[in-house]
């Protein structure tokens, strides 16, 4: 599937408000309940996977933009 410049820009955006949002979530900090902190250092793998595979995918339609750029 082609992507057309405004639909990669839309989902360039969108990557990089989801990766902010995971940085935010991060420097947040644990819990004071150590209950709360056990479920939250259980989450922090899935979000640490989430947050690379975000990353991933945002660097690959950077790249597609500047490849439009550039033709």
């Amino acid at each position: 599937m082609t992507m057309d410049k405004q639909s990669l820009i839309a989902k360039r955006d969108e990557l990089a408000t989801r990766l902010e949002a995971i940085k935010a979530d991060y420097s947040r900090g644990l819990n004071a309940d150590s209950e709360e902190q056990a479920a939250e250092l259980a989450n922090a793998e899935v979000l640490d996977g989430i947050a690379r595979a975000t990353a991933e995918e945002l660097q690959r339609i950077e790249k597609l933009l500047a490849d439009l750029e550039t033709d």
